[in-house]
């Protein structure tokens, strides 16, 4: 690069922060927000879960280029050829935090270390002998399981005996750790919801599409170009956004041309403060003299607003996820449903269908917490505690005369967070289908 671009460059640069001082500041805002997130984790949430999980030494290794999936959870750092976070629990209310081989600006100055430094490993845990020392393995959760099979050989052959063979797989205080919520982070996750919703309702009308001349796709990439502007990550990559018919879904995010008539739908997150959701929207596109939706579709919707309000009463901190899934299915079939026995596959009776999938959100749209869903059994057997975050989502099939009595599926999905109280939204919820004229 030239002398004069780099000027150039720095002169732009200094212009905009000069111009628009809160622009110059909002990445150290961000960075202030998780540090102080972190430090209320490491100091409200992290010695539960070692001590519920009887694992009185975590590591986590980290490698140049090769970062474990809890790298922003622990403060990120500069590592060259490996380093570790370690966790201490030496008895008192506080667990020691160390960063042994990592450094810089952004780790040390966020306060939530106790300890840096190049010590040597073996020393540092054998002056704490830790009777279980857990690590990021699991085959069951991709998110603690960041630990590859050369980093584990390494720490074999480093720590030796006795150590080596009191290694045990960190996976549930892992779980624990992410899962259960601190009051800065419950405020930046409902922030990042707010931001889902707004997005997408805005996606979901006539300032992006045009019938009949938009694409599926053109509403996706929209959708990516706000969170490009706004400075956002995306939870699940490019958004789904879809249309379903008689026969099912049709297309997803695809060439396929937005029609009068067609019910849309948007599957999307989105990730801010290390923080991602999992939300849906619904759209319709009225049809020549059309003022509202059709009353079939409507009643489709209706019905699984009413599913919804029966998870909103029954889920609480407490049992299982299991034992919550077993709950909920009772008292949706209770109120005259018929429970799915296989996903997507419609049995054709007179009854709506219901299929439930709550998971676990937070740190990814698919969080590692208790999930209120069969496809995660591991996580089915984890308790509900209270601050945990769950993806309250729904799927009903309604028939509807519209569609020469074929069921519309109608898919509900936001996010919550479970308080001694019960469910309680983050952000405003789907209330309607959205009109697109």
């Amino acid at each position: 690069m030239s002398r004069t671009l780099r000027l150039l460059i720095g002169l732009t640069l200094f212009t905009l922060s000069a111009l628009d001082p809160a622009l110059a500041q909002e990445a150290r805002s961000r960075w202030e927000r998780m540090a102080q997130i972190r430090r209320d984790k490491f100091d409200h949430v992290l010695p539960d879960a070692m001590r519920e999980n009887g694992i009185d030494m975590w590591i986590t290794v980290v490698r140049e280029g090769l970062y474990d999936p809890l790298f922003e959870d622990l403060g990120r750092g500069y590592v060259g050829d490996i380093g570790y976070y370690i966790f201490t629990d030496r008895g008192s209310d506080r667990i020691e935090r160390a960063a042994l081989g990592i450094d810089g600006y952004l780790l040390e100055r966020n306060g939530a270390y106790d300890l840096f430094g190049s010590a040597d490993l073996r020393q540092f845990v054998a002056e704490r002998d830790p009777k279980r020392i857990g690590v990021n393995m699991s085959r069951s959760i991709g998110a603690a399981d960041g630990l590859s099979h050369s980093s584990f050989e390494r720490l074999v052959e480093i720590l030796g005996q006795p150590y080596a063979t009191r290694m045990v797989s960190a996976e549930r205080l892992i779980s624990a750790f992410r899962s259960r919520r601190v009051a800065t982070e419950i405020v930046a996750f409902a922030e990042a919801g707010e931001l889902s919703r707004q997005i997408a309702e805005r996606a979901l009308s006539n300032e992006v599409i045009v019938p009949g001349v938009t694409a599926l796709e053109d509403v996706a990439w929209w959708m990516m170009d706000e969170l490009l502007s706004r400075g956002l990550d995306t939870s699940f990559d490019f958004p789904s956004v879809y249309i379903t018919g008689p026969e099912g879904i049709l297309a997803t995010s695809s060439e396929r041309i937005i029609q009068r008539g067609d019910l849309l739908m948007i599957d999307w997150g989105v990730g801010y403060l290390n923080l991602y959701t999992d939300m849906k929207r619904i759209g319709y596109v009225l049809r020549a003299g059309e003022t509202a939706v059709p009353a079939g579709i409507q009643n489709a919707f209706e019905q699984g607003l009413r599913v919804r309000e029966i998870i909103r009463k029954t889920i609480s901190a407490g049992p299982t996820a299991g034992e919550m899934l077993d709950r909920l299915n009772a008292e949706i079939a209770a109120a005259g449903f018929e429970i799915m026995k296989q996903f997507n596959v419609v049995s054709g009776g007179p009854m709506t269908e219901v299929m439930i999938g709550c998971h676990s959100v937070g740190n990814l749209g698919h969080g590692i917490g208790p999930s209120i869903a069969a496809f995660n059994p591991l996580r089915m057997t984890f308790e509900i505690k209270p601050s945990n975050l769950f993806s309250i989502e729904l799927f009903a099939w309604t028939a509807a005369p519209e569609w020469g009595g074929a069921k519309v599926r109608i898919p509900l999905e936001d996010d919550a967070i479970v308080t001694e109280r019960g469910v309680e939204w983050l952000y405003p919820v789907n209330q309607r289908i959205l009109l697109i004229r």
